[in-house]
């Protein structure tokens, strides 16, 4: 069980460091904006969280003759969910601390697809001014690693959660998907 998860895990992670990485320079490129970054970047957490459920299925198929309890799938799920959301969160902060441009410009650039946002959806200046302020003090704390890493944990972790309920639900049944 521990292989599975470990395995099935740290590739999940690492497959999130490169897309995040990709989607980075995206955005450096302008082919991508904050704005649809954010999109790629959730919509490709939800593709690779996927092996979770190729995990849980393995943990089936090795470990149990086929058979599980839901709560099994469950552990399997979420302990492949936890591997890949540190991976992800360490990888962020490498990431954050190692490129200059990102960790100087980051929150500049939250801030300013924020306003754009809030412009375009007709609000007034005193509602931009409260949240500029907002997200003045959240850039402050957002400089605490601590904070950062549970941020980006956040991010992550709640989709994972989803899918390994999910995963654990459909294969505790063991006529889907049976081992071939």
């Amino acid at each position: 069980m521990r292989k599975i998860i470990l395995v099935y895990g740290g590739i999940a992670g690492i497959l999130m460091i490169t897309m995040f990485i990709i989607n980075f320079s995206l955005m450096e490129r302008g082919i991508l904006t904050l704005d649809n970054a954010e999109l790629f970047g959730y919509t490709t957490m939800i593709v690779v969280l996927s092996l979770i459920f190729f995990g849980v299925k393995t943990f089936r198929d090795r470990h149990t003759n086929g058979a599980m309890t839901f709560w099994k799938g469950f552990k399997v799920g979420i302990s492949i969910t936890a591997i890949a959301s540190l991976f992800y969160a360490g990888g962020w902060e490498v990431y954050y601390n190692t490129v200059p441009e990102v960790k100087e410009t980051f929150m500049q650039r939250y801030t300013e697809l924020c306003v754009k946002q809030m412009q375009q959806n007709g609000k007034s200046q005193a509602e931009i001014d409260t949240k500029v302020e907002e997200l003045k003090s959240m850039g402050e704390v957002y400089k605490n690693p601590f904070i950062r890493f549970g941020i980006s944990l956040t991010e992550i972790f709640p989709i994972g959660l989803a899918i390994a309920l999910i995963s654990a639900g459909i294969l505790r049944k063991k006529e889907i998907l049976p081992a071939g």
